[in-house]
């Protein structure tokens, strides 16, 4: 099936609906029309395209649930897979954590789509690759990469009346580009909603230069270095923060956020507390011109702009509707991202500063250049400690000016140490969907050295 209209997407699922037998009916419907390019040794090595719907019915019978999913849409598929949730809520136990579904909801108005992404096709995938291809074969290099465009909706209807839906697009590009000897490796990352945006020779070039320039690393001692880190170096700990802030995990005892406390009435988990550097400010809007998202949650509540992190203090958790009512606390919803095919990361904000990359260094005196982590792993979730490798340019800097390339390290380091370590941040980058300045960090723990490239 194409991407449906909205009015498409709403008469579907009134069908849906009025089928239903049950107590209560859920429908999410989520499409994708998505293309993809992938080169190994500057060549073009596989294509390809995805055309998928998913409808997905939750029908529930008290407190007993079922759900089931079909990616046929005829009248018959479509009785089909409500009468298999029924029969399926029928024979469930009664849910001890069953909530109502909601009723009617208020969403912004976001600006996810564009049809510029949407228009991408073949000839416009070809043309990316060869630039990227390109900017390598110039240089004498070896390059591999991967672009994958998608245009996707999501929309939820339920039987009191709810009714979310949206569009969105998105566009991202990876390459690895490294000297034909291998010992010199670079690395780039580009996503935008908008494939106007992309240039993949700019960005190729930047891998270029990587890799050229990280050839022939020298071996330094391990320790603890002052460290500049790129966004994407730093990302995927700071997603992995986020995911972790979640209020009933801390409540219970198994996070960083749970408050260790003996005193019986003190609370149980760490809102309101300072435990960051007070710059650091974390937040997702649905509404921010450069990470827009879906207006609604999963179960089709209204999302706004919300702080997570403000002046270095805790000041929101996300946290389910159950443990919200079970806690007598506010319901915090975050972005819907999709699941299986249509999943995604979340989208998180960090404010940073005004200096560039450039002026970052300029002002270190001694210190590594990181241009990102890979193969990170969690240590202690109570501490948040991950080790991981850095990777495809790693760099020795010394009186404002990077020296040489030096090989990776392993690192064993908390981002919640690493937040407390701030000493300058700069102007942030889209990464992931996220947006992330650069970090520069004291006393960053490498533990090892690594081989790898």
């Amino acid at each position: 099936m194409a991407i449906l209209s909205k009015s498409e997407a709403k008469a579907l699922l009134n069908k849906v609906i009025g089928y239903s037998k049950a107590d209560a009916i859920e429908c999410n419907l989520n499409g994708e029309v998505s293309g993809n390019i992938r080169t190994a040794r500057n060549t073009v090595s596989t294509a390809g395209e995805l055309n998928d719907t998913i409808l997905t019915v939750q029908s529930s019978f008290g407190k007993k649930l079922g759900t089931a999913s079909t990616n046929e849409f005829s009248d018959n598929a479509l009785e089909r897979v409500v009468r298999r949730s029924e029969e399926l809520a029928r024979l469930a136990p009664d849910n001890p954590e069953f909530m109502p579904i909601l009723g009617p909801q208020e969403y912004v108005d976001v600006k996810t789509y564009f049809q510029s992404t949407a228009d991408v096709n073949p000839d416009w995938r070809a043309s990316a690759a060869d630039a990227s291809i390109s900017a390598s074969k110039a240089e004498g290099l070896v390059s591999s990469g991967f672009l994958n465009d998608s245009a996707t909706f999501a929309a939820i209807m339920n039987s009191e009346g709810l009714f979310a839906y949206n569009q969105a697009t998105d566009i991202n590009f990876s390459a690895t580009i490294r000297t034909a000897d291998g010992k010199g490796s670079g690395w780039v990352y580009r996503d935008f909603h908008d494939a106007s945006l992309m240039d993949t020779n700019e960005a190729s070039n930047v891998a270029v230069k990587k890799a050229i320039a990280s050839a022939d690393g020298k071996a330094m001692e391990p320790g603890k270095y002052t460290v500049i880190m790129e966004p994407a170096a730093t990302v995927q700990l700071l997603l992995n923060m986020f995911n972790a802030m979640d209020q009933r995990q801390a409540d219970e005892g198994r996070s960083f956020l749970s408050n260790k406390s003996e005193e019986p009435d003190a609370p149980k988990n760490r809102l309101g507390q300072k435990m960051f550097d007070e710059r650091v400010n974390i937040y997702t809007d649905p509404q921010d011109p450069d990470t827009p998202t879906h207006p609604f949650s999963g179960d089709g509540a209204a999302v706004k702009r919300t702080d997570w992190i403000k002046d270095g203090v805790v000041t929101t958790m996300p946290n389910s509707r159950y443990w919200a009512e079970k806690t007598g606390v506010e319901y915090v919803p975050t972005p819907f991202t999709g699941g299986g095919l249509f999943g995604g990361s979340p989208s998180i904000s960090m404010v940073g500063g005004d200096e560039s990359l450039e002026d970052m260094i300029k002002n270190t005196r001694r210190g590594v250049l990181v241009t990102r982590l890979w193969y990170i792993r969690s240590l202690d979730p109570q501490s948040l400690m991950y080790t991981g490798l850095t990777r495809d340019g790693t760099f020795y800097i010394e009186n404002g000016e990077i020296k040489y390339p030096i090989k990776n390290f392993r690192f064993n380091e908390s981002p919640i140490i690493m937040l407390n370590n701030l000493e300058a941040l700069g102007k942030p980058q889209r990464i992931q969907g996220c947006m992330i300045p650069p970090m520069k960090i004291r006393d960053f723990t490498f533990s090892s050295l690594s081989d790898a490239v």
